[in-house]
């Protein structure tokens, strides 16, 4: 097969017609369009045909990983006991590790090595918090890794949390790079089960949030794309200022994002800090991604960038409270917002509980962010988030959690909008859509029904066949 038609596409929800791939492009569209020799024939009988999606915030290699991990959170995991029985069945890997993710304190409180002991004593045990910012480690696991009370100097980290004795108390807080130094070498995990699970959702193009690559995963996400395995254009955060790429001879179809800066939730870096990484970024030509979940990050960012100055395609990350006084300083700047209001459907109920009432409309804003003008992306932050784009779309325009209650209903927003969310280039998040038009990139995805119909219901269903660079990959 040397190409493609699409026939009886319905096209910006509006127009039905041919479409014509050649070359990985869009090369034809019209009424009628006769098959070529060679060409594969596709009947959409009037499904939408859309760009195809983008998930602007996620993290490849530990999506890998939590495949070989055990679930140790809710829905899964509510109580200690549920835990103490994950965690004593669980396989471990090929040294003896147990790995545990989506730890929530609802499930048996703060963990600590101690909490972990009398849950798992005999292997060395590792969980994650939902998060992604902490693990937190048994006895097992501290002495294996080395993590001793005698450690310190150039050896420690200043994530390892120690008590006023300064023996560690198993929380690691942002040292996911340094503990893997520590542990047995297993290299990044193949990506081919992540990225058929990015196609079936309609996911062509995906931007890795994971901050401070090493070369080890520079290298294996360029493999990965090479060798198709992962067949998703892939925009990179953690890209280090020193390199402009990848690699010294990237794939084209992985390319250098924003800088990625952590604001972290355990403890704010000053404000000179923060705006010397800020200005080191905008040196070297690259904006920046700032990771800010609570209100105290976001100001702080806020300040930095004045002082710093802005560079075109600055945008924040998460912005999971935004008080309604900045928004217009949001607008103002030309920031972006990446956000998840997915996180609503899966822990809506616990910010509900736990965030002050007064602080409710600030969660995950989006129609206001919009209206103000401010460009919004949709993401998933999976595996920490929700991958599926349908389920986020859906909580954008529901904002419903898990037991039917509204987490800032006059945040919700159309249908439409949500979708449009999505179709942004990975590196214009919240920018102008891309379209199904004659030149484009034929990186598309072709749904079941029309799209007013689709949107009623947004669902992972609807997806009918996904086309990358031209080629069908799912039926």
């Amino acid at each position: 097969m040397t190409g493609l038609l699409l026939r009886d596409a319905e096209i910006g929800g509006r127009l039905r017609a041919d479409v014509r791939v050649a070359g990985g492009r869009v090369a034809e569209i019209g009424a009628g369009l006769t098959r070529a020799p060679g060409e594969r024939d596709i009947g959409c009988g009037g499904g939408a045909l859309l760009p195809g999606l983008c998930d602007h915030h996620l993290h490849l290699h530990a999506l890998a990983a939590r495949s070989r991990s055990v679930s140790c959170g809710p829905p899964e995991v509510t109580g200690p006991r549920e835990l103490a029985r994950v965690l004593r069945e669980a396989p471990a890997d090929e040294h003896g590790w147990v790995r545990g993710v989506g730890y929530a304190e609802s499930v048996a409180g703060d963990l600590d090595a101690a909490a972990l002991d009398r849950l798992e004593p005999r292997r060395p045990v590792r969980v994650q918090h939902r998060s992604g910012a902490l693990w937190t480690l048994n006895t097992a696991a501290l002495t294996a890794a080395g993590i001793t009370a005698g450690a310190g100097g150039g050896e420690d980290h200043p994530g390892v949390e120690r008590d006023e004795e300064g023996a560690p108390t198993g929380r690691l807080w942002r040292a996911d790079g340094w503990l893997r130094s520590r542990l047995p070498p297993t290299g990044p995990l193949p990506l081919d089960e992540v990225a058929r699970a990015l196609t079936g959702y309609g996911i062509t193009a995906v931007t890795d949030a994971t901050p401070d690559l090493d070369a080890e995963a520079l290298a294996a996400f360029d493999r990965a794309v090479r060798r198709g395995t992962l067949p998703q254009r892939l925009h990179l955060l953690g890209v280090p200022l020193e390199g402009t790429g990848p690699s010294p001879a990237p794939h084209p179809r992985v390319t250098a994002g924003p800088y990625k800066i952590v604001i972290a939730d355990s403890g704010l870096p000053s404000l000179d800090d923060l705006t010397a990484r800020i200005e080191a970024a905008h040196r070297s030509g690259r904006p920046v991604a700032v990771h800010c979940v609570t209100r105290e990050a976001l100001i702080l960012l806020l300040v930095a960038l004045e002082r710093a100055g802005h560079l075109p395609g600055d945008r924040v990350e998460h912005a999971a409270l935004v008080p309604a006084e900045v928004i217009e300083d949001l607008a103002g700047r030309g920031l972006r917002v990446v956000t998840q209001p997915g996180f609503l459907t899966d822990r809506g109920d616990d910010y509900l509980r736990d965030v002050p009432a007064a602080d409710h409309p600030d969660l995950y804003r989006c129609a206001s962010l919009l209206d103000a003008g401010v460009g919004v992306a949709l993401s998933s932050d999976a595996p920490y988030g929700p991958l599926d784009p349908w389920r986020v779309m859906d909580a954008a325009v529901t904002r419903r959690t898990r037991s039917g209650m509204v987490a800032g209903e006059a945040e919700r927003v159309g249908p439409r909008a949500a979708l449009r969310a999505y179709l942004a280039p990975p590196e214009d998040p919240g920018g102008p859509v891309r379209r199904v038009r004659v030149g484009a990139p034929a990186d598309l995805v072709l749904l079941h029904a029309p799209l007013d119909e689709a949107l009623r219901r947004p669902d992972a269903a609807l997806v009918r066949s996904v086309v990358i660079e031209g080629r069908v990959l799912s039926p």
